[in-house]
C-alpha cells in the first residue's frame, strides 16, 4: 500500500469517527432540549465510588448533566466501604434480605464512612471538574427525618427460617424535608447527600441509600431517579447478557419480586422504585456505574445503556 493511499484511509477514518460523534450531539440535542430545568436524583452505591478513576468519570458527566442546566441531587451509599472497615478493625457484619443489621460499632463506622471519607471523595472529584457541590448528610437541615425500625419477622431467603429480626440502629424514613436542597438546587449548587438520617431526638439512624434517594426524588418531584450500581440492568438470569430487560412497567417490576426473580439487594432496590413511580417521579433507571458514559448514554440517546422503569 503506497502512503497517499494509508493517508487517505487515516483521513477517512478521522472523517468516521468525527461524524459518529457529530450524529451522538445530533441524538443528545433534543434530550439537553427536553431535560433543561428538570430534576435528576442521582444514587451512587460505594461499589462506583471506591475506585478513583470511576469516580473522576462519574464526576465528569454529573458535570456535564449540571452544565446544560439539569438540576442534579446526588444520593450515595457505601456500603462495599463499609464493609472493607468493618473487616479491618474485625466487627462482624450482619446482612438479612439485603438489608444490613446495624449495631453500635458499625453505626459509628457508617457515620465516618458515609458522611465523611465517601461524601468528600465525591465533592472533590466534582470540584475538580467545576462543580459546586456541597456535602450534606440526611442529618444536615432535618433532611431526612427518620424513626428506628422496630422488630420485624422476616423470612431470611439464603436459610429459609423465620425469626424476630432486631435491625439496631437502622431507620426507616418518615418524612423528607427539602427546603434546604431547593436552596441549594436553586442557586446553582449541586448536593451531594449521604444515607444517614436522625429523628426528633437527634438519635443517628443507617437508612437504605435507595430509599432516601426514591423518597428525596418524590418530593422534589423528580423527573429521573437513576441508580447506579455495578450491574448493567436487571436481567431475567442472573449472568446470562441476553436476558437483561431494558424498559419494564411498574407492575412488571413488582412481579419480578413476588415470583423470586429478584434476589438479595435488587429485591429492595425493586420495591423501593415501585413505590417512587406510583408517586409522581416519571422514570427510574438501572445502570452499571462502573462504565464509562453509561450515565450519559441512559440519559442522551435512544437505546440507553440499563433498564428503564416506568409508571
Amino acid at each position: 500500500m503506497s502512503e497517499t493511499q494509508t493517508e487517505i484511509m487515516e483521513s477517512q477514518a478521522q472523517n468516521a469517527s468525527l461524524q459518529t460523534r457529530l450524529d451522538l450531539l445530533r441524538e443528545a440535542l433534543p434530550y439537553i432540549q427536553r431535560f433543561k430545568g428538570k430534576t435528576f436524583v442521582v444514587k451512587l452505591s460505594g461499589k462506583v465510588t471506591e475506585n478513583k478513576e470511576n469516580l473522576a468519570s462519574l464526576a465528569e458527566e454529573l458535570a456535564l448533566l449540571h452544565q446544560v442546566g439539569i438540576r442534579v441531587c446526588v444520593v450515595h451509599g457505601g456500603g462495599k466501604q463499609l464493609n472493607d472497615l468493618a473487616s479491618q478493625m474485625g466487627v462482624e457484619q450482619t446482612i438479612i434480605n439485603g438489608r444490613r443489621v446495624t449495631d453500635d460499632a458499625t453505626l459509628e463506622m457508617a457515620k465516618m464512612i458515609f458522611a465523611g471519607k465517601i461524601n468528600t471523595d465525591i465533592l472533590a472529584a466534582l470540584r475538580h471538574r467545576g462543580v459546586e457541590a456541597v456535602g450534606l448528610s440526611g442529618v444536615d437541615g432535618n433532611i431526612v427525618h427518620a424513626e428506628r425500625r422496630p422488630p420485624k419477622e422476616i423470612l431470611n431467603r439464603e436459610t429459609g427460617e423465620r425469626g424476630l429480626v432486631d435491625y439496631g440502629h437502622v431507620g426507616d424514613v418518615v418524612e423528607i424535608n427539602t427546603r434546604l436542597l431547593c436552596v441549594l438546587l436553586d442557586q446553582g449548587y449541586l448536593p451531594v447527600v449521604s444515607s444517614l438520617g436522625a429523628d426528633s431526638e437527634g438519635m443517628v439512624f443507617n437508612i437504605n441509600a435507595d430509599t432516601i434517594a426514591s423518597e428525596i426524588a418524590v418530593r422534589l418531584e423528580a423527573e429521573k431517579l437513576i441508580l447506579l450500581s455495578d450491574v448493567d440492568g436487571i436481567y431475567l438470569r442472573v449472568g446470562d447478557s441476553a436476558s437483561k430487560l431494558s424498559r419494564l412497567t411498574v407492575g412488571e417490576a413488582e412481579r419480578l419480586v413476588t415470583d423470586g426473580t429478584a434476589t438479595g439487594g435488587m429485591i429492595p432496590k425493586l420495591q423501593g422504585i415501585t413505590g417512587l413511580l406510583r408517586r409522581g417521579v416519571r422514570s427510574a433507571h438501572i445502570i452499571n456505574g462502573s462504565r464509562r458514559n453509561a450515565l450519559l448514554a441512559e440519559v442522551f440517546t435512544d437505546e440507553g445503556t440499563g433498564t428503564m422503569i416506568v409508571g
